[in-house]
């Protein structure tokens, strides 16, 4: 089972046709499925036009697949209802305090997690059971991180997966969580985040190969102790390249990639596509 899983926040551009058509490909070179998902938890940027689009562009590439769509708000309360076990097993803790104040916290030349952002330094860990009760009675916003060392600590063992390179070849990659620090999975108003409904989700679905940008590649070993944590499967990954733009830059919806309706609006085909991304 294979599955692209876009955002409806914005426009397909090169990059996600490049996603879309190597799980198409894949699966119909393993005899498998594909399915198409819609991941939708952030209320503020979701929009049925852009997913309306999205399964047009889809479409018009050529693509089919299983109905019906999966949208994830469709089903937080089974996101909610892990959050719930995690919490119970005193693994998340709330914080709250701002990106900014995160960043204050620290020192000039501080580690920062793959994604570059500075990593978390605990601020709210060890704040009371009173202090963050009177913080919520207050009105005051936070998320839910994962303490990942106590996660780790109930795992009580190195974490792996299941790499396919670009030759087809599979190998083990040990997984280093503890460079993402205490990770959000959670806001107060949304209880979920994209690593935690992603892996549910996968598991539902029964996605047996998560195939998807190089960009995702250290994301995986927090979805190594989401899944372990909650006995959910770990499907097999392919992290390809990325579709880059002249400066060298990922494409990136918010930095204004030219989206497949402009360029199907300038005459382009599908085949045409096809050459743009080079497969």
């Amino acid at each position: 089972m294979f599955r692209f899983a876009p955002s409806p926040n914005g426009q397909l551009h090169l990059g996600h046709a490049l996603s879309a058509l190597l799980n198409r490909d894949l699966a119909r070179e393993a005899d498998g499925r594909f399915l198409v998902r819609i991941e939708d938890i952030d209320p503020g940027r979701s929009l049925p036009s852009f997913e309306a689009q999205i399964l047009d562009d889809l479409a018009w590439l050529g693509l089919d697949w299983e109905k019906p769509v999966r949208r994830q708000s469709e089903h937080l309360g089974t996101h909610e209802k892990a959050l719930d076990e995690l919490n119970r097993r005193g693994l998340l803790f709330p914080c709250f305090c701002s990106r900014g104040a995160v960043k204050a916290a620290l020192p000039k030349g501080a580690a920062v997690d793959p994604d570059g952002a500075p990593i978390y330094p605990g601020t709210c860990r060890e704040l009371s059971a009173g202090d963050r009760a009177r913080h919520i009675r207050n009105g005051d916003p936070y998320v839910l991180r994962l303490n990942m060392q106590k996660a780790l600590a109930e795992i009580g063992r190195p974490l792996t997966w299941t790499e396919i390179g670009p030759d087809g070849k599979a190998k083990e990659i040990e997984a280093d969580p503890t460079a993402w620090g205490d990770v959000v999975l959670a806001r107060r108003d949304v209880r979920t985040s994209y690593h935690l409904a992603v892996v549910i989700d996968d598991d539902a679905q029964n996605v047996s190969h998560v195939v998807r940008g190089k960009d995702l590649y250290h994301a995986t070993s927090v979805h190594r102790v989401l899944q372990t944590l909650l006995d959910l499967r770990a499907p097999v990954y392919r992290h390809h390249r990325l579709i880059l733009d002249k400066a060298g830059k990922k494409l990136s919806k918010s930095e204004g990639a030219e989206s497949l309706r402009t360029l199907r609006s300038n005459g382009k085909a599908p085949a045409d596509i096809r050459k743009l991304i080079g497969i």
